[in-house]
């Protein structure tokens, strides 16, 4: 494909939130409780390495870590609030995808992940037993050179809870090759413009989500608590190259909170289910994302 965003190898990055109230359900259920959070901040480490490159397989494997930590005003007011407050939330994952070209005009593509995901601390991990696992299956059609589309499914952690999705993928740039287009609805979707071959901008969004163990609310009665986070980001983003293969990347935009629940266990609700264990609510606010970018030739 012409013209697309550069495949990351390895990134080094910073997730910044400013801002925002959280409401938390008691957990006896009898109201809410609002504490001022003054920050989301948290490394993002991720690399994406080709294992095998040929005409007939192209074969990545991906290794990411994610960290958030939050800044409550008040964290003894809810022991949500605290457990977050003591140990923020951790992603360590593994991913796999592969892409099949059938002919010359056929392909297919899937993926996976498995990733653990709670308030653990780095010393002291969660059972292996608590790893969530994701996939995607595509079947699609090159065009030409400037247009690549697909269809297929998906199994997702990106509204917070195990749910199966359809999917559409559609990459495309336009005749002057100024500007494109890069998605894999729902997850994400940008508008690409490319200003020379060191310096693109893009214009969209991301749906990000996990499900969380919270062990630490063990303590206050829920058994087994997942905290169901997740959040649509729409952003823009401004990628250059400052040294051959060696990108920066600037990403900015507003966060709306699509789900902060606490559920028991990982269940699957489908599109309805009776109420969550606690149903949370938080304020949307800003982000910043820097990253520096090791990306393929």
């Amino acid at each position: 494909m012409f013209d697309q965003s550069p495949n990351k190898l390895i990134s080094v990055g910073y997730d910044f939130q400013t801002g925002y109230d959280f409401t938390f359900q008691n957990i006896q259920g009898n109201g809410t409780t609002t504490v001022r959070n003054r920050s989301n901040h948290g490394l993002r480490l991720g690399a994406n390495v080709p294992v095998i490159s040929t005409t007939a397989w192209l074969v990545n494997v991906g290794f990411s870590y994610w960290e958030t930590h939050y800044d409550f005003e008040n964290e003894t007011a809810h022991p949500l609030a605290q457990a977050l407050e003591n140990t923020g939330l951790r992603t360590i994952g593994i991913s796999g995808t592969v892409f099949k070209p059938l002919n010359e005009k056929n392909f297919v593509l899937t993926s996976f992940n498995a990733d653990l995901n709670g308030d653990y601390t780095l010393p002291g991990f969660q059972s292996a037993g608590l790893t969530r696992i994701s996939g995607t299956l595509v079947y699609g059609w090159k065009k030409h050179d400037r247009l690549l589309y697909g269809f297929g499914m998906s199994r997702s952690y990106r509204i917070g809870e195990a749910n199966y999705l359809p999917v559409i993928l559609y990459n495309y740039t336009f005749p002057s090759r100024k500007w494109g287009v890069e998605a894999i609805f729902p997850a994400r979707a940008n508008l690409r413009r490319t200003f020379n071959p060191r310096t693109i901008a893009m214009f969209g969004y991301e749906l990000e989500g996990q499900t969380y163990r919270i062990n630490q609310l063990t303590n206050s009665g829920i058994a087994h608590a997942e905290l169901r986070r997740s959040e649509l980001r729409a952003r823009i983003t401004v990628e250059r190259s400052i040294k051959d293969f060696l990108w920066v990347s600037l990403q900015t935009g507003f966060r709306y909170d699509w789900n902060i629940n606490v559920d028991e266990g990982d269940r699957f609700r489908g599109f309805g289910d009776d109420a969550y264990r606690l149903e949370n609510d938080l304020a949307n606010s800003f982000f910043i994302n820097f990253s520096i970018n090791l990306v393929s030739p």
